[in-house]
């Protein structure tokens, strides 16, 4: 005998005192209403009504009518429908999926001439299986699925991709609604009973509508006024909170104090002492329900606002208000469309800087607040006026040596302990903050790499609320489309609260300038619109930077209506093909101009060709084997200087990565988050490839100054700022900056020839006797190029193999 089926398939709550019952197959028609109760207290509901079966459908997409099934959707849940020029199939087990596309006995049809209708689509009886579950989606004639929402009580994750489940016993006489009694109010423990002559069964009733809608105003974390400490959690079904807290580190001297519940979802205890400097963390007790919750009394939580700690496990340090004093005098950071980003890596930066640092300063932020103030310093020398350094918010390396490149936060307030000389002592405070003074005092914005989508190990805020701040699946497992373990579910109130406090609190506290958001797109759109607004709030000169991207999906387009600017994936892999000759006149054109169609105005693409991620630039296009460009060849370094030529020469905010102007090789390794050994510059390769470095040097220089301003555009391209000419059949390009005079600024003209073969240009609007080159492959001298100039006549530019130029119109 297999196990009897369960009569209750789901249950949830719709508004304040109604909610949904799905049972597992249809009820008789002919008999009362289920015997379904409320539990705890197995109240009798004051009402409870069958949906019918259209109803029905509305939640599971199919019911039946006589003899056939109906399929049906809602046109508004999927705006592509509204306009009626997306035709809609219905694809399962049953018919091959994708082959029912373009099938007319599969096709859905609107049942209204209103946009906003209903498409359905009536299947025989004999033409469904009759005997078995199966899964079935909606796919467009574009061959798009329509998405499964959270909410279909059918909805199943096989192999991480959302169907609906079609089960021939419900077929639309299943889903009842019901009234709580009077007066009632939920308080979050609520269950469906199920309750005959034979069988009681009890099926919770999640409160997840209610759950992820808690929310409170009151200040978070270890607050500390005068002689009194107070200790909040926001845990809003916890059924205890203890707070854990000693002067020494180890423990030794550890106090336990329970916290008492204060408004229904926050913990709260208030010691009479300043525990200024003090060591704490939170024990959280629950009843695990359906998975929904990871309770554990004996795990140490650190605090989700402690403002430093020691470590990824812990403890949290209390922090007296006097060492988190807000920035009185806020640095500017540039507009925009003058930013030129060198993204960096804390650790990488100081490990060999060439000056005198001990040890531990050579991990971290002290390391680097010399290096950057000593002479000859890179960070100086290059040229560029921001710097976007990787994570510095606490992550999970397991100890103070262990290096990691940071994308696995376990706390969003404090500044990575890993860093500082005297984490006991919360040093990184203090040290961070004067890392930013520094940099803004040699004029050099700092943006940060912030990481919201997911969280590092130990996951303390599964350990808090699984539910509230995780995306699970059916089975309440954690979701994973960022591809580290785990989803941040951004969107409730205090998951938004936790995001906009922290970075407020970066703002305010250490003058940081702007962000970069890693993997944007599992944030949200509505969430990226809530912090623009509240941080513009404090800084109105924030620079907002989105990774696009996740394994879900990409919101560029979406981004263009909002003031973030976007990393520019196309850019990096498009480039790269170009300058290596396998691009097309519509790569160097698209991306030149600020990839029109994606952005709203020029300096919302962030160009670049190398980051963090993956293969660095040079073991990227090297000739050498195994992608390790170590050893690079002439080839592979004259490529290099057409990229530099390119991204300095595009539209919108160039990028580069540490290093990559002194041709850093990651030896061919691809992912070296761990790897500091291959990571940290190796700053000898700036004077064995000095001329390269040079050249970055002199194009960021050049493109900073006045006589550049025409590859600095600000605002939106407007047609006829730019002229294209290009070499009959090949890729080899003539640009025309400020081709309309629009800009108060020179005009200049760059060409660029990727291939092994000569290129002629023809280019109406050359003027010889007014051109002065100021650039090639090799040289950059702004005064002009005294000799061996590319060649250029009357209507003509005679591009030699790789090569580039760079020229001054009326200069």
């Amino acid at each position: 005998m297999g196990e009897k089926t369960p009569h209750i398939a789901h249950a949830f709550w719709e508004t304040g005192n109604t909610g949904l019952v799905i049972l597992s197959q249809d009820w008789s028609s002919t008999r009362a209403r289920p015997p379904l109760f409320l539990g705890p207290l197995n109240e009798r509901f004051a009402k409870m009504d069958r949906l019918s079966p259209a109803e029905c459908g509305r939640y599971c997409r199919y019911y039946r009518q006589k003899n056939s099934w109906v399929f049906t959707i809602r046109s508004e849940r999927h705006p592509e429908l509204l306009d009626r020029k997306v035709r809609v199939f219905l694809g399962g087990d049953f018919n091959e999926w994708g082959e029912a596309i373009g099938r007319s006995e599969w096709e859905l049809k609107p049942i209204s001439e209103v946009a906003e209708t209903r498409y359905e689509l009536r299947v025989p009886l004999k033409r469904i299986p009759k005997d078995r579950k199966f899964s079935f989606k909606f796919v467009t004639d574009k061959g798009d699925w329509l998405d499964v929402p959270d909410s279909a009580p059918n909805r199943i994750s096989e192999g991480g991709v959302a169907n609906f489940v079609f089960d021939p016993e419900q077929t639309g006489q299943h889903i009842f609604r019901f009234w709580t009694p009077d007066g009632y109010e939920p308080i979050g423990n609520e269950k469906i009973v199920w309750r005959d002559d034979q069988t009681e069964e009890v099926h919770e009733l999640p409160h997840t509508q209610f759950l992820t809608l808690a929310k409170t105003k009151l200040e978070l974390g270890a607050l500390v006024e005068g002689d009194s400490t107070t200790f909040r959690l926001f845990a809003p079904r916890a059924s205890g909170v203890q707070v854990c807290y000693s002067e020494n580190a180890d423990g030794s001297d550890l106090v336990t104090e329970a916290l008492k519940e204060r408004d229904g979802v926050v913990w709260e205890a208030i010691v009479p002492k300043n525990l200024d400097s003090y060591f704490y963390s939170f024990r959280v007790e629950g009843t695990s329900i359906e998975g929904t919750s990871h309770f554990d009394p004996s795990f140490a939580v650190l605090d989700p606002y402690a403002k430093a700690c020691l470590g990824c496990r812990g403890p949290g340090i209390v922090v007296a208000p006097e060492r988190l004093r807000k920035v009185e005098r806020p640095f500017t950071p540039p507009a925009w469309h003058d930013l030129v980003i060198l993204e960096g890596h804390v650790r990488d930066l100081a490990a060999h800087a060439p000056i005198d640092l001990g040890a531990e300063e050579r991990m971290g932020y002290s390391g680097l607040r010399k290096w950057l103030r000593a002479e000859g310093s890179y960070l100086k020398e290059i040229g560029v006026n921001a710097v976007e350094l990787q994570p510095i918010q606490e992550f999970d390396n397991p100890g103070r040596e262990d290096y990691h490149w940071g994308y696995m936060t376990v706390n969003y307030f404090s500044p990575e302990s890993s860093y500082a000389l005297e984490p006991e002592s919360a040093s990184q405070v203090e040290e961070f903050r004067g890392l930013v003074e520094d940099f803004h005092k040699e004029d050099i914005a700092v943006i940060l790499d912030v990481v919201y989508n997911h969280v590092g190990e130990p996951n303390h805020l599964l350990f808090i609320d699984k539910f509230y701040y995780f995306h699970l699946d059916d089975a309440n497992d954690l979701v994973n489309w960022s591809g580290c373990g785990n989803d941040l579910r951004c969107d409730t109130p205090m998951g938004r609260r936790l995001i906009i406090d922290s970075l407020k609190h970066l703002v305010e506290t250490y003058d940081v300038d702007g962000f970069r958001f890693d993997l944007a797109e599992l944030i949200g759109i509505d969430v990226l619109r809530e912090i623009e607004i509240e941080l513009k709030k404090i800084k109105p000169s924030l620079i907002l930077i989105a990774e696009p991207w996740s394994f879900r999906g990409h919101i560029q387009k979406e981004l263009q209506e909002t003031g973030f600017a976007s990393w520019n994936d196309g850019y990096r892999d498009g480039i790269a093909d170009y300058v290596c000759g396998k691009g097309s006149q519509d790569t160097v054109r698209h991306f030149m101009a600020a990839s029109p169609g994606t952005t709203r105005f020029a300096a919302q693409t962030i160009n670049y060709t190398e980051s963090h991620d993956d293969h660095c630039w040079l073991d990227r296009i090297t000739e050498r084997p195994k992608h390790d460009g170590d050893d690079p060849t002439l080839l592979d370094r004259r490529r290099t200087h057409l990229m530099a030529s390119i991204l300095f020469a595009s539209l919108g905010v160039p990028m580069l990565a540490e290093g990559q102007d002194f041709l850093r090789s990651k030896r061919g390794i691809s992912n070296t988050y761990q790897r500091g050994d291959i990571n940290a510059l190796d700053y000898n390769r700036r004077f064995v490839y000095s001329g390269t470095h040079g050249y970055f040097r002199d194009w960021i220089r050049f493109r900073r100054s006045p006589a550049g301003k025409a590859l600095r555009l600000d605002g939106g391209l407007r047609e006829g700022y730019l002229e294209f000419f290009f070499a009959e059949g090949s890729s080899a390009a003539v640009v025309l900056f400020n081709a309309d005079g629009s800009v108060g600024a020179p005009q200049l003209v760059y060409a660029i020839n990727p291939h092994l073969e000569y290129a002629d240009i023809a280019c109406a609007a050359v003027r010889p006797r007014e051109l002065l080159q100021v650039a090639d492959q090799e040289r950059f001298r702004p005064e002009g190029l005294g000799a061996a100039l590319i060649p250029v006549d009357a209507t003509h530019i005679y591009l030699p193999p790789l090569s580039c130029g760079l020229w001054i119109l009326g200069g």
